[in-house]
């Protein structure tokens, strides 16, 4: 299954430069690092945001979670990135009760299993 609405999911620019390539975050620091090695910045925000709706678009949804607010998908898979090592990575998103249009919580990187490599 795919991401609802996936063509019409948001990224924010906060969530990028604030949060997951913020090396000063305190639970954002580690995906900054992580992120940052594959050739993601700051200054290119808007790239990032285009790789993690790309990922949306291009992988299956592994798991849903609903909770009060509406439901939250796992998408899982490559992500492209700038240096083209494409990673393993899961980017969750939430579709809010009041709302269709999927937002990014979070994406992190996932280990490769036996069965990956």
């Amino acid at each position: 299954m795919k991401l609802p609405n996936y063509a019409q999911a948001v990224v924010p620019e906060a969530k990028i430069v604030k949060y997951l390539l913020n090396d000063a975050h305190p639970t954002g620091k580690d995906k900054a690092t992580f992120f940052q090695r594959f050739g993601f910045s700051k200054s290119e925000w808007e790239s990032f945001a285009q790789a993690l709706e790309q990922h949306a678009l291009e992988n299956n949804v592994a798991s849903t979670l609903t909770t009060p607010e509406g439901i939250h998908y796992a998408v899982e898979g490559n992500l492209t990135t700038p240096d083209g090592r494409n990673p393993l990575v899961r980017s969750v998103w939430a579709i809010d009760t009041d709302s269709e249009v999927p937002r990014l919580i979070t994406a992190y990187p996932l280990k490769r299993t036996q069965e990956d490599k």
